[in-house]
């Protein structure tokens, strides 16, 4: 089974940036197995096909232009994505989200199994910096993520030896650890 982690966003648009850190902070605390990638995507839009294509499940973790409070995580099945009118949009992202899962569908190329992992941002300004409601959300989110990748019969082991996180965009910046884990 393939199983590909995708973290999606825009690192230097602040809270927009939450789904890149994410898989980057997972990266550096987790050893995963040989069959699940960890890929942070960026901005994909309506490239985000070829990330889909050969896979078996796929986990995204983005931000959502849900109404809520900011750092608030909801998840969203394959079936609820595909659902979703056009209007409102789920992710900033979309079209692209659920275009691309449409088509690599109709090719018979997509993933059986999907799982979206939104958080509601408190900003999407040029920033390099995730506001403080979201760098409490880290954690949660990866715990969700370890959680599904455990129900795939993918479980990571944690590393003896966590590496920092290679978040290159805050270079010379205030780096900050995800609330709940050390570096």
């Amino acid at each position: 089974m393939n199983i590909r982690v995708l973290g999606l966003g825009n690192v230097l648009m602040s809270d927009d940036g939450f789904g890149p850190y994410v898989v980057r902070v997972i990266d550096a605390f987790y050893d995963m197995p040989e069959n699940v990638q960890i890929i942070d995507a960026g901005r994909p839009g309506l490239d985000l096909a070829p990330y889909l294509i050969g896979a078996d499940v796929v986990i995204l973790i983005d931000t959502l232009t849900k109404a809520g409070t900011p750092g608030d995580i909801h998840t969203y099945d394959l079936g609820e994505i595909v659902a979703q009118s056009s209007e409102p949009l789920l992710c900033p992202h979309d079209p692209g989200i659920r275009a691309a899962l449409l088509r690599v569908s109709r090719a018979g190329e997509g993933p059986s199994h999907v799982l979206l992992i939104g958080v509601v941002p408190e900003w999407e300004a040029t920033g390099v910096q995730l506001g403080p409601a979201l760098r409490e959300a880290v954690a949660p989110a990866i715990g969700l993520v370890v959680a599904e990748l455990e129900r795939q019969g993918a479980a990571p082991s944690a590393r003896l030896v966590p590496r920092t996180p290679e978040t290159w965009w805050q270079r010379g910046s205030d780096k900050r650890t995800p609330a709940g884990t050390t570096v």
